[in-house]
């Protein structure tokens, strides 16, 4: 069977060495070596001097939105994502309002988001969609106009770089998930980057339930640690990342060949300004009912893709129902093939074989 990612695993005896240190030490959280060395070489690597390692990507935007004490306000997003993002708004109390995605890149729209800015709002929460950036310059020329927090949700964007710097170094906060789908993982586990020291101070609090020492408490805060076996995880696996990064370019090269006269669209990247990390391989049908026989086809041989990011969220069923058209639509076409550490060529070519099956 081949599923639309498999985790990357590096050598087990290098992560058993990490487990013998934790069982050596009897230190298994609560901001252990592990931990802070993972967050060190995090900032190393993603540019970003003030970075915590969380449990995982949706408390990295839950403690982001509550730190810029956003509760009860508008918020300016994306509604082609992740459910997270939407999700993690409402559970902060603050109120969603959905502006439409650019049909080509599948990013939030700067032009749509204007057409939204009240009185009340006061932030901007968008997606790097699989690893593609948001139009940054745009959308921080707006919040700069209106005084508007920006929140990037950079789950899928570990590795990408906007005008020759790494994507996180844009946005008053990045939220980055580390989940075992990611391409650079901590089995669980995210990250929040921020720009303000004040800010970084406030949400290192809020991680660790508000302790401002052993047993002193400084505001409200929730459980978002992580401990020291997932940080060796990620110690393991971060010195793979550039041949991954590598790995999945060769695997979209040859999709895009071996594709290259169907029907399809693909998303696009404003390749003169974007390192792309080549996080995800989606591809947009001609219609939805297309998208439902290729995807039963490829499942009955035992092929399965996944149709990222379906439904639209503006049509979630806790949410005030607003209409984003473009959203909608590439939401009911679109579906995320494969791709994952040494898929093989002779994978690829029968996953867009039996696509192709399918177009005959």
């Amino acid at each position: 069977m081949i599923f639309v990612t498999k985790p990357f695993l590096p050598k087990l005896d290098i992560y058993q060495k990490y487990v013998a240190e934790i069982w050596a030490r009897e230190y298994l959280t609560n901001n252990g070596v592990l931990v802070q060395e993972l967050e060190a070489k995090l900032s190393e690597y993603l540019d970003t001097p003030k970075l915590l390692y969380t449990s995982n990507g949706t408390i990295s935007l839950q403690i982001a939105l509550n730190a810029l004490d956003l509760k009860g306000s508008e918020v300016i997003t994306t509604p082609f994502s992740y459910v997270a993002t939407t999700s993690s708004l409402v559970w902060e109390n603050c109120k969603p309002v959905f502006a439409d995605i650019c049909p080509d890149t599948f990013n939030i729209s700067p032009t749509e988001i204007r057409k939204k800015i009240t009185s009340e709002t006061k932030a901007i929460l968008a997606t790097h969609v699989f690893g593609n950036p948001c139009d940054i310059n745009e959308i921080e020329k707006i919040a700069n106009e209106f005084n508007l927090h920006v929140i990037y949700d950079s789950a899928h964007a570990f590795g990408t770089e906007y005008n020759y710097q790494s994507i996180m170094k844009f946005g008053n906060v990045n939220s980055i998930s580390f989940h075992a789908t990611k391409l650079f993982h901590t089995i669980e586990g995210g990250a929040i980057t921020c720009d303000s020291e004040t800010l970084f101070e406030s949400m290192k609090l809020k991680r660790n339930f508000g302790h401002s020492g052993f047993d002193v408490f400084d505001g409200v805060g929730i459980n978002g640690k992580n401990s020291e076996f997932h940080a060796a995880m990620g110690l393991c696996n971060l010195p793979y990342v550039e041949s991954i990064l590598i790995d999945r370019k060769r695997i979209h090269e040859m999709y895009d060949r071996f594709l290259l006269d169907l029907p399809l669209k693909k998303q696009k990247i404003l390749k003169e300004t974007t390192k792309y990390n080549h996080a995800y391989y989606p591809v947009v049908f001609e219609s939805e009912e297309i998208l439902l026989n290729v995807k039963a086809h490829l499942e009955k041989n035992n092929i399965f893709p996944r149709r990222y990011f379906y439904p639209s969220l503006n049509k979630l069923n806790y949410i005030d129902y607003t209409e984003c058209m473009n959203s909608e639509s590439i939401s009911s076409r679109i579906m995320c093939l494969p791709v994952f550490y040494n898929l093989e060529k002779t994978e690829i070519e029968l996953i867009c074989n039996h696509i192709r099956d399918c177009f005959n």
